[in-house]
């Protein structure tokens, strides 16, 4: 009887398995829309298409198409038009949209210029993914989460613009649309800052394993290129600007703010006291503020305590202490904190730091918190009941720096580390802790440090296919997302990315995909 009951269950399994690969393999999307709902028939997409709008990307869709089915035969004849639709009236999501496939007419349809470019993006994706025959459909589909960001660290290793307008094309695609630019830290500063030129000549010297390479940064003009081609993508950059710590790249071109700081983290901070460190940083503010339109401004504000040594010895830093009555070192930090933040609210812009600044006591008015300190769930609590909005990247499971499978000898570990499969079920884990706030959870982010990663082959590896699982935890919400279902039409991700020669960890073939060389091969981060 027992074996019987196995036998049944197992066929069961079977039977529903066989039944959900029609609907993975005809609508393989990344991330999975909210609702999609099949009818019969196919929508042939040839050369001739006739692609129409009234809220444009009419061109770059048909420019894209042709990119996309090359191998499409020239003769192929489309089954009928596309068309955009912009409609404010139609009551649809901010960044939402519908699609209608019929054999005759595709009907993408949105109320915000966002919502119709991910409608061309899903639409993108089912006729590369189909090869130009589509299943008709109905979908409907718009964004758990308003922030659903990348972040790239190039002050440890720089990239360079291509790379960053190839990640923009994969979030774009992923329907991601906030970059975070780690722009400075200890290894370099890599923005040019016109009123402070050694800033770049100096401080963009060296990377994390080469403290001599040649400086490497953007131009001012590099900038406005890149956030106008995100913008065009609907993805907005945030710039970030350390302090008070993470700031040595500054310190060692401008020793005039250094705070001091003793042996390797000699020139981690900024002077917290002196007028002048808070004037060179407005002006610093000032520039970054004219190429970012973003209303946010990152200034980290984590992990002071590394390297402020000198605070603890240096009499103008303990008088002033005493004079302003702050307590202790601590207490300076959290005034340094708040400072900036009056600073950025009276140019206009809303600050964000690391999780280190709910205990600043900035007002919720003028500060946004990314929880990283994962194993610090307490810090989520205490941001969101003091009212602060959150987004959430905790290092596990959206660090890129964490190794993605067990026999990997380069990254990061915490008791774990960080595979694909933990990223797609994110946030569900921890979601209880932000109940009664939902409405404070802006949304999530994955962050890729570079200590342990040099070159473009080993960050492409260590970012993909993870980047679609961020994108699926992002957008779709918990009750349609189905990691398992997720898993198997991932291989169509893969092929992907085959075909535009990214390379990527196989989680399926984990030896096909050998781990790259990094900087330092041995060094594995334990708890750390």
């Amino acid at each position: 009887m027992k074996i019987r009951n196995l036998e049944r269950r197992i066929v069961i399994v079977a039977m529903a398995c066989l039944l959900s690969l029609p609907m993975v393999s005809q609508v393989p999307l990344f991330p999975t829309p909210v609702e999609v709902r099949k009818a019969e028939g196919y929508f042939m997409v040839g050369r001739n298409l006739q692609i129409g709008s009234n809220g444009g990307y009419a061109a770059l869709l048909a420019g894209k198409l042709g990119e996309e089915l090359k191998e499409v035969s020239a003769d192929t004849r489309a089954s009928g038009e596309v068309f955009l639709e912009l409609n404010e009236l139609a009551g649809l999501p901010d960044e939402g949209y519908t699609m209608e496939v019929t054999p005759a007419k595709v009907v993408l349809k949105a109320s915000s210029a966002a919502g119709l470019f991910y409608a061309k993006e899903t639409f993108l994706q089912l006729a590369e993914t189909a090869g130009g025959k589509i299943r008709c459909c109905r979908i409907e589909d718009a964004p758990r989460y308003s922030w659903r960001g990348f972040m790239l660290d190039e002050s440890r290793h720089f990239f360079g613009k291509e790379k960053v307008k190839q990640y923009l094309d994969m979030m774009a695609s992923l329907k991601l649309n906030v970059f975070h630019w780690h722009l400075t830290d200890e290894p370099g500063w890599r923005i040019e800052i016109k009123k402070y030129p050694k800033l770049t000549s100096e401080g963009a010297v060296g990377n994390w394993h080469d403290p001599k390479a040649p400086a490497q940064f953007y131009t001012q003009d590099d900038i406005r290129e890149i956030v106008s081609y995100a913008a065009e993508r609907h993805i907005m950059i945030l710039p970030e600007f350390d302090m008070p710590g993470h700031a040595t790249a500054v310190c060692r071109s401008y020793p005039e703010v250094s705070g001091g700081g003793e042996g390797k983290w000699e020139g981690f901070t900024f002077h917290p006291c002196k007028e002048e460190t808070f004037e060179f940083i407005s002006h610093i503010f000032d520039e970054i503020i004219s190429l970012f339109p973003s209303p946010y401004i990152h200034v980290g504000g984590d992990e002071v305590h590394f390297g402020n040594q000198s605070w603890y010895t240096d009499p103008e830093i303990q008088q002033f202490i005493k004079d302003k009555n702050l307590g202790n070192e601590v207490g300076l930090e959290h005034y340094f904190i708040r400072r900036i933040a009056d600073m950025l609210a009276s140019k206009g812009k809303t600050m964000i730091g690391w999780d280190e600044i709910v205990d600043a006591g900035v007002s919720p008015e003028k500060a946004v918190v990314m929880w990283w300190r994962h194993d610090r769930k307490h810090q989520l609590v205490k941001a969101l009941e003091n009212g602060y909005k959150v987004i959430m990247t905790p290092r596990r499971p959206l660090y890129g720096d964490f190794v993605q499978y067990g026999q990997h000898t380069v990254g990061r570990f915490w008791d774990g580390y960080n595979p694909i499969e933990d990223i797609c079920r994110f946030p569900e884990p921890i979601i209880h802790l932000a109940q009664g706030y939902e409405d404070q959870l802006m949304g999530l982010q994955f962050s890729m440090w570079t200590e342990r990663v040099a070159d473009e082959k080993r960050l492409d590896f260590m970012m993909f296919p993870r980047l679609a699982a961020v994108a699926e935890s992002a957008w779709t919400p918990a009750k349609k997302k189905d990691c398992s279902l997720f898993m198997q039409k991932l291989p169509k991700f893969l092929k992907l990315l085959d075909r535009l020669g990214i390379y990527y960890f196989n989680p399926f073939q984990p030896d096909a995909t050998p781990e790259p060389d990094a900087p330092d091969k041995d060094d594995v981060l334990k708890n750390g």
